[in-house]
């Protein structure tokens, strides 16, 4: 996978601090992302949108999800602007790369389970 998805940086730094918690970390952050891409999805109104990127925003760029971060970045800065048009491209964009980083973690958590 190339760098334009994950800091790998982050992720090996993450794995020095949290040592045996590292796995339960991937857990959560793949649960949590798949329960905040549905929130985008049943957004009702530009803040509720708004709010779901942002936390999105956070726990991938922890996460060293560099490229999801900044499609929910571009997100949530584009709700604030009327009329919202374009948003569905952006939220199919969130969803297409979350599909890889999905990939990913699942990869690193039974690289880390085997390990």
């Amino acid at each position: 996978m190339t760098h334009e998805h994950i800091d790998q940086k982050v992720l090996s730094d993450l794995q020095e601090v949290m040592e045996d918690g590292y796995l339960q970390l991937l857990e959560t952050f793949l649960e949590d992302s798949e329960r905040r891409l549905s929130q985008l999805h049943e957004a009702k109104d530009a803040s509720e949108l708004g709010m779901a990127a942002h936390s999105f925003k956070g726990s991938s760029s922890n996460m060293g999800a560099v490229g999801l971060a900044s499609l929910c970045q571009q997100l949530e800065e584009r709700v604030r602007q009327q009329p919202l048009y374009g948003i569905e491209d952006l939220i199919n964009r969130i969803d297409q790369e979350f599909v890889e980083v999905q990939r990913f973690y699942r990869s690193e958590r039974e690289r880390v389970s085997a390990g």
